[in-house]
């Protein structure tokens, strides 16, 4: 089942995309809030939802109300770790960005003010169905997932990894800077061990590998992040991205105009325009 959100920033309509019907759910949900995906979501039976009329050309906003939280693995795949000069990790690297960072998935993205080194990273991202912590193993966590998203990770490298701290989330809160959807896809649609990643700028390929290569498979990561922390329903995390990022010296950063283009097989695809700082 694809869940979506449709319609302008604050005002967006929940629907289920079935084929080229999009179906209203607002009957049994204000919102894709946690309650929905805890509660509605593992027993929503779509057939009696009444269609909705007249949404071509609507936006897509994220298929998610703002997550409590977004936490994010780094370097959690083979190739990408070797392409940045580091070794494999053998624990998770995980850092946070700021929920508000959360826009559609053709919605413009800002260029941090004065930024010369901004990235794009295409990547799977889990969204928390059902509390999780303290899991007591990887397989445990099929139960606490909601679904599977397409997101972009967008990345400020000269804050994250020159004037960081050592705080790579100081590169990763700018505004704009976490493009979800355009749908939420439900466990049993996808193979999050499989999925094909894709990534273009200005229509040349970045990006083209699979979540194979992943150094900590989704329920790997969903089982080691319950043992520090307590996942909420709603949360977002992103498991990494994998090689061909600007990072790796291969490709020039992003310059306002540029277009950045992602797909994830059974996710959708994004569109994003870079715009400049105060000029959205």
């Amino acid at each position: 089942m694809r869940i979506a959100r449709i319609g302008r920033p604050g005002h967006e309509i929940p629907v289920v995309l079935d084929d080229d019907r999009v179906l209203d759910l607002r009957g049994v949900t204000p919102d894709v809030t946690p309650e929905f995906l805890e509660h509605v979501l593992p027993t929503l039976d779509p057939a009696g939802l009444p269609e909705l009329d007249d949404t071509a050309g609507l936006r897509v906003g994220p298929p998610i109300t703002r997550p409590t939280a977004v936490i994010c693995v780094g370097m959690n795949y083979a190739k990408h770790a070797a392409e940045s000069g580091a070794e494999p990790p053998t624990e998770p690297v995980v850092f946070l960005k700021h929920p508000n960072t959360v826009v559609g998935p053709d919605d413009p993205v800002t260029i941090p003010r004065g930024s010369t080194m901004t990235d794009w990273e295409v990547e799977l991202g889990v969204v928390i169905g059902r509390r999780a912590g303290y899991l007591d193993s990887p397989a445990d966590a099929r139960d606490h997932i909601a679904g599977y998203v397409l997101a972009n990770d967008v990345s400020e490298r000269e804050l994250q990894l020159h004037t960081s701290g050592g705080q790579w989330s100081k590169g990763k809160c700018a505004p704009t800077f976490t493009p979800v959807g355009p749908w939420l896809v439900t466990p049993d649609e996808v193979d999050p061990g499989s999925v094909r990643l894709r990534s273009r700028v200005n229509g040349e390929a970045r990006q083209n590998s699979s979540t194979a290569d992943l150094i900590l498979s989704v329920p790997e990561v969903v089982y080691r992040l319950s043992q520090f922390m307590t996942l909420e329903p709603g949360d977002l995390i992103l498991t990494g991205t994998p090689e061909g990022v600007a990072l790796s010296g291969r490709f020039p950063y992003l310059s306002a105009g540029d277009v950045v283009e992602l797909e994830g097989a059974g996710l959708g695809r994004q569109r994003q325009v870079m715009v400049a700082e105060g000029r959205r």
